[in-house]
């Protein structure tokens, strides 16, 4: 069935959140879908068993049970039948475990509707359930953390190819984490079993990137005095990290090159053909288009690198994970024999507020000198300032605008109302609070001119009385 273009069906919610079964009831209602509800992973399977859904759309935490043992075996026994999962445990193994389950597509919350639309309508549009097929193996904790939209967009497309071996190029600044994206592609994998090597091409000298590659035999350059099998080799039947490819000189490009095509190689001073069995994933804190624009990066080459490109963002653009970074790195600190150390709510405000040039890793550098050097036990703001000193510019909470002010105003609540981060009306709240000054700033700029105002906001006249209503704002 059809509606103005749209594939439409019968679409099952599982949620225990009635508020959530409304919301996404009516916005797939609104694209012309049949909609059923369920409460609980039970009443989800009375209503399979009664009739089967075109798309299951199911949360992961359930009243009585795992809405991800729901999909498997909703799949396993109905193989077209896809499934969306929706899920509030915004991590790396969610998203893999959804796919291994057999999962058509994952959506952290909070979703945005017009991405659950345009999903629905994919799986109605394939008709199949399943990006990728299960992998054996026990799930894992992951050295990835991170909850923010940056990070989940990660999630997603590592969920989506640690089941092939198609090639990943990896791009971030220094310190973001790009060999454990490599490695978490590979532990997840089918290639698991087998060796995971790195090569950094950038500490590698020039001369000697080939040899390292490929392997040389007896005698082929000066020194050389016996074979010598290379990271191909070494890594057969499992994932080879090229980390800085960026730096690769152009001759070594050019036999990488043919191996990415052909898929075998030749020791340096060889003549016998060795087939190349190891997943690519390579990785670039720099710009490998403009690289290729100025003639210090093949064309072909960055083309056949660039299959699945992943780009991990810079720890100040997912400052909402900074104070879980820092805490598991704590953690992890006390694991390896440091002592215990927790952060005050203003002391996690002012690692917020930093720039982190070095990005993750200096994070957990920062974490570990104060498991080592922080006088108490709680570590304060006063504290965090010391350890900071002068390594690079921070930004004063309060003087750098909107951002900025969100921060602190969560630090704030966090100490003074830390129930309100979780009750539901976060959002809400601080909408109001950002939305009142807005109002009441153009209203004064415009001289309490309420056409002109909403004129300035890109809303109607009535819109902006009710929200003046709503908010208290003389009118």
């Amino acid at each position: 069935m059809t509606q103005a273009g749209k594939r439409t069906g019968k679409i099952l919610v599982v949620d225990d959140d009635a508020a959530i079964r409304t919301v996404v009831g009516q916005a797939l209602k609104r694209d012309g879908h049949r909609v059923v509800t369920a409460a609980t992973i039970a009443e989800a399977e009375m209503q399979l068993a009664a009739s089967l859904p075109d798309v299951l759309v199911t949360d992961v935490v359930l009243p009585d049970g795992n809405g991800l043992d729901l999909v498997e075996r909703i799949v396993a026994a109905h193989p077209g039948l896809p499934a969306i999962v929706l899920s509030a445990q915004n991590t790396l193994t969610t998203a893999v475990r959804s796919n291994e389950v057999g999962a058509f597509d994952y959506l952290p919350k909070p979703f945005d509707l017009d991405a659950l639309s345009q999903s629905v309508q994919s799986a109605l549009a394939r008709g199949s359930g399943g990006l990728l097929e299960p992998t054996e193996g026990e799930d894992k904790t992951l050295p990835l953390i991170g909850r923010s939209p940056a990070m989940q967009d990660v999630y997603r497309i590592i969920a989506r190819v640690v089941s092939n071996d198609l090639t990943v190029l990896v791009s971030g600044e220094s310190g973001t984490g790009k060999e454990l994206v490599a490695r978490a592609i590979h532990d997840l994998g089918p290639r698991r079993l087998a060796p995971f090597l790195a090569l950094n091409m950038a500490a590698i000298p020039r001369e000697l990137i080939e040899a390292e590659l490929f392997g040389h035999e007896r005698g082929a350059f000066t020194g050389a005095q016996a074979r010598s099998a290379g990271r191909f080799e070494q890594a057969a039947g499992g994932t080879l990290f090229l980390d800085e490819i960026g730096d690769m000189p152009m001759e070594a490009q050019t036999r990488l090159l043919r191996v990415l095509q052909s898929g075998e190689f030749t020791t340096v001073g060889g003549a016998r053909t060795i087939r190349a069995d190891v997943r690519i994933v390579a990785a670039t804190n720099r710009d490998l288009a403009q690289l290729v624009g100025i003639g210090q990066f093949r064309e072909d080459l960055f083309y056949r690198l660039n299959v699945v490109p992943v780009t991990l963002p810079a720890l100040r653009a997912r400052r909402q994970d900074i104070a879980l970074l820092a805490r598991h790195f704590l953690d992890r600190a006390v694991e390896d024999g440091l002592p215990r150390k927790q952060l005050a709510a203003d002391a996690v405000a002012v690692l917020e507020a930093y720039e982190w040039p070095g990005n993750v890793r200096e994070l957990e550098n920062m974490m570990r000198r104060m498991s080592v050097l922080a006088r108490d036990e709680r570590i304060d703001a006063a504290e965090v300032r010391t350890m900071l000193g002068d390594a690079a510019p921070q930004r004063t909470i309060g003087d750098t605008g909107i951002e900025a002010a969100i921060h602190a105003r969560l630090a704030r609540m966090s100490v003074e109302e830390p129930t309100a981060l979780d009750d539901g009306t976060l959002y809400d709240r601080i909408i109001a609070e950002v939305e009142r000054p807005l109002i009441e700033a153009l209203l004064m700029r415009h001289g309490n001119n309420q056409l002109r105002a909403a004129k300035a906001l890109g809303i109607n006249r009535n819109t902006l009385r009710k929200r003046l209503d709503v908010l208290g704002i003389p009118s």
